[in-house]
């Protein structure tokens, strides 16, 4: 057998090995994208969040349009607080998002047929009205055991009715237990890695854990849906009173505090009340407490590498949560990359 005869057999026998390791290698190297949810009711660009958006070559935002929540006296499900566009987003990929509240889908006798069709034609209202095109739309909903067969039926009627790429957030307790909640038909999902305790007036941060988070990472590997991530850059406040949460103070964080003399800290996460006061239209009650639960650098980076080990595919996107002017000012200009660099 001639060489020339050789180096075809092998050839052939190694192509379907190259191709792979190729293909393979590419996905790899293919770098993962930074993109942002957007959870204002006004969508109206500051100039550090349009900064932001320009430094790190966002194409793509996730805008959350509407809730569904349920009406207090008819119980049917309605639209809460839609956006409102002051901006144009011409430059951009439009996703919406709709939060559709876990309460709606654990009506008993949800018409979801009515529910989906309303939904996206809500959806296609609001595009028409801002001259928006969209080929995704997200729906956001923390679904469990007993709303789990209205939420999926819902997935399965509105995807026929959209006809546009669909995708859904996933919790890690749905990775886990995927079996059990199943999985959406969907054609990708994106992994919330935030909200992972209760909100208590323990010393622990319920929005990021990595003990917590620990439980759930191995799962990841065996599940059968491409993920995205979403990753925390928000902060909030939890008020407590005679050791009980009384409520969750939004845009809150140490840096505010330590600048505001009604209040003073005594111990790396939690304030005492010096004096009863309003702050941000909330009552504060003398030796009330609030206890700041906010992700560092650190946290973001630890994340990252966390996830990066577990996955069983590289993340083509990172959505961060959420743009927005008092989140962006915690961290320094590149942090976004740094996290996605980990990857």
């Amino acid at each position: 057998m001639g060489l020339n005869v050789i180096f075809q057999v092998l050839l052939k026998r190694l192509f379907p090995i190259l191709f792979l390791f190729l293909l393979f290698s590419c996905s790899k190297n293919e770098k993962t994208v930074i993109s942002f949810y957007y959870w204002k009711t006004i969508l109206k660009f500051s100039k550090t969040e349009r900064e932001v958006l320009n430094e790190n070559n966002v194409q793509k935002l996730y805008i959350r349009y509407f809730d569904i929540g349920v009406h207090p006296e008819t119980k049917n499900p309605i639209p809460v607080s839609p956006i409102r566009f002051d901006e144009n987003l011409n430059q951009y990929a439009v996703v919406p998002v709709v939060f559709i509240q876990n309460k709606v889908m654990l009506q008993p006798n949800l018409d979801v047929n009515d529910l989906a069709e309303k939904t996206f034609d809500f959806i296609e209202q609001i595009n028409q009205k801002n001259k928006i095109s969209c080929d995704e739309i997200q729906i956001d909903c923390d679904w469990t055991l007993n709303s789990k067969d209205n939420y999926l039926k819902f997935v399965e009627v509105f995807k026929k009715l959209s006809k546009k790429k669909l995708s859904a957030t996933i919790r890690l307790h749905q990775v886990k237990y995927f079996k059990k909640t199943k999985i959406p038909n969907v054609d990708s999902g994106v992994l919330m890695y935030y909200n992972m305790g209760s909100i208590a007036p323990d010393s622990l941060n319920s929005i990021y854990d990595q003990k917590a988070a620990s439980k759930y990472l191995k799962s990841l590997k065996k599940y059968p849906l491409h993920l995205d991530l979403a990753l925390p850059i928000y902060s909030w406040g939890v008020h407590i009173r005679n050791n009980k949460v009384i409520g969750l103070r939004s845009k809150m964080n140490i840096k505010d505090l330590l600048q505001d003399s009604n209040f003073e800290k005594i111990s790396p996460i939690f304030f005492r009340v010096k004096q009863s006061n309003y702050k941000n239209g909330i009552f504060y009650e003398e030796k009330d407490l609030l206890k700041i639960e906010e992700i560092s650098t650190k946290d973001l980076k630890e994340m990252a590498d966390d996830l990066d080990e577990n996955l069983p595919q590289k993340p083509k996107e990172i959505i961060f949560y959420d743009l927005d002017e008092f989140n962006l000012n915690n961290y320094e200009k590149n942090i976004f990359e740094q996290v996605i660099s980990e990857f």
